[in-house]
């Protein structure tokens, strides 16, 4: 499994300041369409995007599904639990209708049918929603597409998840994300954030476009040799700050849109 191999690929830090901004549609481009869908990601690739972020949950018949909350009834008006579900259970149900009448009859797709929308030059950052359990049937799965390693970036929350996928494919990047406590100091600090990289082997770190979050903190990622990017943001005035501090791309709802002003 070519996933599998090249182990020793070099560590691709974010772009320099001057380079063009790196966008990621966040669950596609979900301004315009309905989020985590075939069509929010086939519109993030004609706004323009770089990369395409989405969610997959695990469902119990052991297949991995597009989609953010681990209950779909915000987005279907039905509620079911993913990991008690069958795919096929999940598919039957309407996710674009509640979003607009015009997306009625959208289906949550599969981790396939997402990777098969990914051009050649694209970016495809695959979020882990349901745990470490999750990376052996992504690896697997990704390995059965035409996406070459450098073309895929394995992003969650949960350490273990990360974890499991650098030790299932150390080729793959892999960036830990989290955001921060409310109030006080940036929880976790930058000192907080290093030592979970380096104990979970993750290539880089990714976090909420938190106000608190300076030059100083970003360097002392980049500095410690891992990545760093930053999320969500639709506003061009918060996209230029992170891109000064030195973020690798933005992770944004509106990719055209955001693109075209920070042109301006």
């Amino acid at each position: 499994m070519r996933f599998l191999l090249a182990a020793s690929l070099p560590v691709l830090l974010g772009p320099p300041i001057s380079a063009a901004p790196f966008i990621v549609a966040h669950r596609g481009a979900s301004h315009d369409a309905p989020e985590n869908t075939l069509p929010a990601f086939e519109l993030a690739w004609k706004q323009g995007a770089d990369a395409i972020e989405a969610d997959f949950h695990l469902t119990s018949d052991g297949k991995l599904v597009c989609i953010h909350d681990a209950d779909i009834k915000r987005v279907t008006g039905v509620s079911k639990i993913v990991a008690k579900s069958t795919l096929d259970e999940l598919r039957a149900l309407d996710a674009g209708a509640w979003f607009k009448p015009e997306w009625k009859g959208t289906r949550l797709p599969t981790f396939a049918e997402v990777a098969s929308t990914v051009p050649p030059a694209g970016k495809f950052y695959v979020e882990i929603k349901s745990g470490p359990e999750t990376a052996r049937v992504l690896v697997r799965e990704m390995g059965r597409t035409k996406l070459k390693p450098t073309q895929v970036v394995i992003i969650s929350f949960d350490k273990a998840a990360i974890a499991a996928s650098k030790k299932l494919a150390p080729d793959i990047r892999a960036f830990w994300l989290s955001s921060f406590r409310d109030t006080g100091p940036l929880d976790p600090s930058a000192d907080g954030v290093l030592a979970t990289l380096r104990e979970i082997k993750a290539d880089g770190f990714s976090s909420k476009a938190d106000k608190r979050i300076d030059a100083a903190f970003v360097a002392r990622i980049r500095d410690g040799g891992f990545e760093y990017h930053c999320w969500t943001i639709d506003d061009p005035k918060v996209a230029r700050k992170f891109l000064g501090l030195g973020a690798g791309s933005v992770t944004t709802n509106r990719p055209g849109v955001l693109r075209a002003r920070l042109a301006d």
